[in-house]
């Protein structure tokens, strides 16, 4: 990981967040310079849980993971953030990490102090209503995932899965809608909270229903549609 590098570089990208690029000129130059620029390759972790963390983070370019681990030390994905998402506004409170943070893939990260940030949100209302709609947004996500915590067949709960990435990281191709992540069966089961022999299984048993494709990597959904009767159970 490497930190402390000079913002100025990414200006372009930075102004674009849907975060900044309604605040005004001179909110955003003080904004900028306040913020440090954190270079993670992919699996490179940018804190762990119970870490005392002084500084709220933002995606630049990439994607990283938010995940816990059990009590038997199975690892549970429980966000995927891309583009100018905040990774930890819940630190906010003072509180040690209660989540991990690992890049999914090489990513730029931003970070400010929490106390600055706080200081910009008391100053800019517009700026204050985008973070609470951000931790909204994530406290809906984990509604979503309670609901699924109920006794479920495996191939439902992926599929739900699924259908889900296919919405937030689909890409229309001839064979259907490629997810387009680097996805594994091993980060699958940790998304699910399941074994890798079970997502495998699961995994085979939607293929031979037709409703999905994958191969080398790549997972591809041939009717969204399809697969969200399936786990509808319509």
């Amino acid at each position: 990981m490497y930190r402390g590098g000079n913002i100025k570089r990414y200006l372009k990208e930075f102004e674009s967040l849907e975060l900044t690029k309604d605040l005004n000129y001179e909110l955003l130059n003080r904004f900028i310079h306040c913020c440090n620029i954190i270079e993670l390759k992919k699996s490179m972790h940018l804190f762990r849980e119970k870490d005392e963390v002084d500084d709220i983070f933002i995606v630049l370019t990439g994607k990283v993971t938010l995940y816990r681990n059990s009590e038997s030390g199975q690892k549970r994905v429980i966000f995927i953030l891309s583009e100018g998402e905040i990774i930890n506004e819940v630190i906010l409170d003072e509180i040690p990490a209660s989540i991990t943070c690992e890049a999914f893939e090489d990513s730029i990260i931003v970070a400010i102090k929490r106390g600055k940030f706080i200081s910009f949100m008391k100053e800019d209302f517009a700026f204050n209503e985008k973070v609470i709609k951000s931790m909204s947004k994530k406290i809906r996500k984990l509604y979503r995932q309670l609901k699924n915590t109920v006794p479920v067949k495996i191939e439902k709960k992926l599929a739900a899965k699924l259908w889900k990435l296919s919405r937030d990281y689909g890409e229309e191709t001839e064979k259907g809608t490629l997810i387009n992540l680097k996805i594994t069966v091993t980060y699958l089961s940790e998304m699910l909270g399941s074994s890798r022999e079970t997502v495998s299984r699961a995994i085979k048993q939607l293929e031979l229903m037709e409703l999905i494709e994958f191969k080398e990597k790549k997972l591809f959904i041939k009717d969204r549609e399809n697969l969200a009767k399936y786990f509808k159970g319509m």
